[in-house]
C-alpha cells in the first residue's frame, strides 16, 4: 500500500477535478472556460502530487523542452481563447511528455480483467503492443 501525505491526497483530488473538467469541456464542444479550469487544476494538482521542484525538473529537462513547449503552449492558447488549437497542441505535448510511461500503463491495463481482454483482441493487440514497447513514437 502506498502511503500519501496530505498534500499528495489534495493533489490527487485537484488533478482528478482537472481531468474531469478537461473531459467535460471536450464533451461540451470545447468549452473554453471548462478547458481553462481543467488545465489549471491539472497542472496545480500535479505540482501538489510530486512537489513543486520535481514538477519543474520534470517539465524543464533538456530533452523534454519540445514537449513542454507544446503542452504549456497549448494551455496558454486555451487560456487565450482558442480551445481547439490549444487542445491539439496540448495533446501532442502530453504524448511527447509522457511517452515513457506508456509501457507501464499498458502493462497495468493488461492486468485489469475486462480491459486486458479488450487489449488482447486481434485488431487492437498489435496497436497496443507498438504503443507499449516504443519510446520513440514521435
Amino acid at each position: 500500500m502506498i502511503s500519501l501525505t496530505d498534500s499528495q491526497k489534495i493533489g490527487m483530488g485537484i488533478t482528478g477535478f482537472g481531468v474531469f473538467f478537461l473531459f467535460f469541456g471536450m464533451i461540451l464542444f470545447f468549452d473554453k472556460a471548462l478547458l481553462a479550469i481543467g488545465n489549471i487544476l491539472f497542472v496545480v494538482g500535479l505540482s501538489f502530487v510530486i512537489g513543486l521542484e520535481r514538477t519543474f525538473r520534470f517539465f524543464f529537462q533538456k530533452h523534454k523542452m519540445k514537449a513542454t513547449s507544446f503542452f504549456l503552449g497549448g494551455v496558454l492558447v486555451v487560456l487565450i481563447g482558442w480551445p481547439m488549437v490549444g487542445m491539439v497542441l496540448e495533446i501532442y505535448g502530453f504524448f511527447l511528455l509522457f511517452r515513457g510511461f506508456f509501457p507501464v500503463v499498458v502493462g497495468f491495463i493488461r492486468r485489469v480483467p475486462v480491459l486486458g481482454y479488450l487489449l488482447n483482441l486481434p485488431g487492437i493487440s498489435g496497436i497496443v503492443d507498438k504503443v507499449g514497447e516504443s519510446n520513440n513514437m514521435v
